[in-house]
């Protein structure tokens, strides 16, 4: 089976698309299977209520644009960390228990794993979007996905303490996820920066390699 690309014409419908339907069945199950198991309701809702508006979205738009495999892939691995973290609150997470026991750390940086990945997984499905939706300037599909993601970052570092703050105050601190770190939002909008630049960067290099 041939995982498609950005630069791949091909866009098969989701009946056709084996790949796509497996994704959606396994994300789902394991988004139950985080509800039924957290001991936090409050905050799987308040984590999870822009993961809904997100799916809303790619639902509703599939018919308009249809994201290549390789989007798609990347979107569900984002998305698989996510509600991970979201079924402990991030702070609490047993991976990044696991790692800061293992590797000696100072605190669990599960958190800081995701916001990387917010940048290294999601830029790619956006430069996917603009070349073949928009049909931009490649430069400009290589580089304006790099600056959405320092923007929804920060925006996002925003809608976090309006809800921690203002929403749900007395989930505030789980929600956040600080563990006690003053430049915690800094140090997240430096990470999802990062790995955008270093996922754009490499497939800008992968690209010239293959066509040379």
């Amino acid at each position: 089976m041939m995982i498609t690309t950005a630069s791949h014409p091909l866009r098969v419908s989701f009946k056709e698309n084996a790949l796509l339907k497996a994704y959606v069945v396994v994300f789902f199950i394991c988004w139950v299977i985080t509800f039924i198991n957290t001991t936090d309701r409050t905050n799987w809702f308040t984590e999870n209520t822009l993961t809904a508006f997100i799916l809303a979205v790619l639902f509703v738009g599939y018919r308009k644009f249809k994201f290549s495999d390789l989007s798609y892939t990347l979107l569900f691995v984002y998305g698989m960390l996510h509600i991970y973290g979201a079924e402990y609150t991030y702070a609490e997470n047993p991976f990044g228990y696991w790692l800061k026991d293992t590797f000696h750390l100072e605190r669990n940086h599960y958190d800081r794993i995701v916001h990387f990945s917010f940048g290294f997984l999601l830029t790619y499905p956006m430069r996917d979007y603009f070349i073949n939706h928009f049909q931009w300037p490649n430069w400009v599909c290589w580089t304006l996905p790099v600056e959405i993601t320092l923007s929804f970052s920060a925006a996002y570092e925003l809608v976090e303490w309006a809800v921690a703050d203002i929403f749900f105050p007395s989930e505030g601190i789980a929600y956040l996820g600080t563990q006690g770190d003053v430049w915690d939002a800094q140090k997240d909008m430096g990470l999802a920066f990062s790995g955008a630049l270093g996922v754009m960067v490499c497939g800008y290099w992968l690209k010239r390699l293959v066509a040379k």
